[in-house]
């Protein structure tokens, strides 16, 4: 079903031929090397060795893993070789660890002048939070976004860790490194790229910023047309216990929902009656809870009154609309996941279908690859700076 197919589709995605490693990380720096390796990168996972931690990357589709001990000398050594036949290193650590590795980008990139250095951090490579500890409901309030997320009298919430750990570390992580390639096309230079998930998430929140002088944000938090303050822009629950998601911001969609609701405009206050907008939130989730969401998907689905189903995770994928896009994919062990995104019309991405790698899976491979001899590798298997997957393998 998404089975990357011989050379042939991997030469034809955008991203074939370039060499990424990736530094272990949690989960914004998995999902950074796994969109490269989707759009056909080679992305090598640099792993630690199993005996000190276990695999935490769950979106390791299409990467390698080399296994090896940055601590000791030979494993730092081996990594500063790697980086010199590299193009993008993505490392997730704390400001300062690499440095103190003797692994910094003045270093790498003085021995590789075409490599792009990714550093993906939560609080970003200067700054007084720099070398502290963070997560993404951390970086979120940080960025500002936190405070405009949540409902009317209640505390900010955390939608998950989605917004500042994916989208504004991950996919800003990865559309830098994109960018840099781009750029090094011309310049035939690498560079630093200081992706902040702080500053990823505030610039995700520009609308936020630049929509202020056209009033939509006046009222506290939770009353306004765009964060659950509007009947018609608002979540209800069904009879069946499901939910149904109300987007009607125009006059002719809303037309559209007050006629599939069986109501009478007429009879209503205008749309943009803000004093009435809680009674008739009332009002329309007294009605939605009337009938199944299967039963509002009837009335709702040939229209354009902006009213979906709210689809569970065991169900998006068998919806009709993800089914005739093929949205999502299923790996060798039966797993479903969404498919890559965007969708290019010339170098589509071809995900592996595989499952993801074990830790030292490709150690061996991966160093041959690179340049390094199997004497070199039997050396450093000895000094326990690499593991393999197979300790018994003929080196």
């Amino acid at each position: 079903m998404c089975r990357r197919s011989p050379a042939v589709a991997a030469v034809a995605m955008a991203l074939s031929g370039v060499r990424v490693l990736e530094l272990a990380g949690l989960a914004p720096a998995p999902l950074c090397g796994m969109i490269l390796a989707d759009f056909g990168a080679q992305v090598v996972r640099v792993d630690r060795l199993s005996r000190s931690a276990a695999a935490a990357d769950v979106q390791g589709r299409g990467k390698r893993s080399l296994a090896l001990d940055l601590k000791r000398p030979q494993g730092a050594a081996a990594l500063r070789r790697l980086c010199g036949g590299a193009d993008v290193l993505i490392e997730p650590f704390r400001h300062g660890v690499m440095e103190k590795l003797g692994l910094g980008p003045e270093v790498l990139i003085q021995d590789n002048p075409r490599l792009i250095y990714a550093r993906l951090t939560g609080f970003g490579q200067t700054g007084r939070y720099a070398k502290s500890a963070g997560h993404d409901i951390n970086y979120l309030a940080l960025s500002g976004v936190l405070s405009k997320l949540g409902r009317k009298d209640e505390n900010p919430y955390a939608p998950g860790n989605l917004l500042a750990d994916f989208a504004g570390g991950g996919v800003m992580c990865a559309m830098g490194i994109v960018i840099a390639l781009f750029e090094r096309a011309r310049s035939g230079r690498g560079q630093v790229i200081d992706a902040s998930m702080v500053k990823g998430a505030a610039y995700l929140s520009s609308f936020l910023w630049k929509s202020q002088r056209l009033g939509l944000w006046r009222k506290p938090r939770g009353e306004n047309l765009l964060d659950s303050g509007a009947p018609f822009y608002e979540i209800y629950k069904t009879s069946d216990g499901k939910f149904m998601a109300v987007g009607a911001l125009e006059p002719q969609f809303y037309v559209q929902l007050i006629n599939g609701l069986g109501l009478n405009s007429d009879e209503l206050p205008t749309q943009m009656s803000t004093s009435d907008w809680p009674e008739m939130k009332k009002k329309f989730a007294s009605i939605f809870a009337q009938k199944t969401q299967a039963e509002w998907c009837s009335i709702f689905d040939s229209t354009d009154a902006c009213v979906t189903p709210v689809l569970s995770l065991n169900d998006v994928a068998s919806h009709q609309h993800n089914k005739e896009r093929s949205s999502f994919i299923k790996n060798d062990q039966g797993e479903i996941s969404p498919r890559p995104a965007p969708l290019l019309s010339r170098t589509p991405a071809v995900p592996s279908s595989k499952r993801d790698p074990f830790i030292g899976e490709h150690t061996e491979e991966i160093l041959l690859e690179y340049g390094f001899t199997k004497q070199e590798i039997a050396k450093l298997y000895s000094d326990k700076a690499i593991e393999l997957n197979k300790p018994k393998a003929n080196l």
